[in-house]
């Protein structure tokens, strides 16, 4: 997976702030996986929110434009390579179907919206070692008969 230049930028001035996607949650009232979103180009940010940012990082104003240009989404059409990354690519790999089945016994015939959807990341502490909470919510979207 190549890093867009933008990213790259971001990344660096978030660095050198020594800000964290949580202090940005902070400045622009979105969660902080979203604006993460933003930074790889998953998601784009109202000027407003742009301004935000670029302001909150300290980078040029030249980047607003980029920042709020209508992404590309998507990791490409290879496996990830990245251990963390991959991890989810296996857990779907090993669970999808069994999600997939169980959502629809519960919900019918349809799908989980990426669109109308939010993802929270929490850290749960654990004698045994620490454990990542990963919450998905995404709107059912039924399949329309006709």
């Amino acid at each position: 997976m190549s890093i867009p230049e933008i990213t790259q930028k971001l990344l660096a001035a978030k660095k050198e702030k020594g800000l964290t996607f949580a202090d940005l949650e902070k400045v622009l009232g979105r969660d902080e996986v979203w604006i993460a979103s933003v930074f790889y180009r998953q998601a784009s940010a109202s000027e407003e929110e742009a301004k935000l940012l670029v302001e909150a990082l300290g980078v040029d104003a030249n980047s607003i434009e980029e920042l709020t240009d209508y992404p590309v989404k998507g990791l490409g059409p290879v496996v990830p390579t990245d251990p963390l990354i991959y991890r989810f690519y296996e857990i779907m790999q090993v669970y999808g179907m069994p999600i997939k089945t169980v959502i629809h016994e519960k919900f019918g015939d349809g799908i989980m919206s990426a669109i109308d959807f939010t993802l929270n990341i929490q850290k749960e502490e654990d004698p045994k070692g620490d454990r990542v909470k990963v919450i998905m919510s995404g709107k059912f979207l039924p399949y329309k008969k006709w």
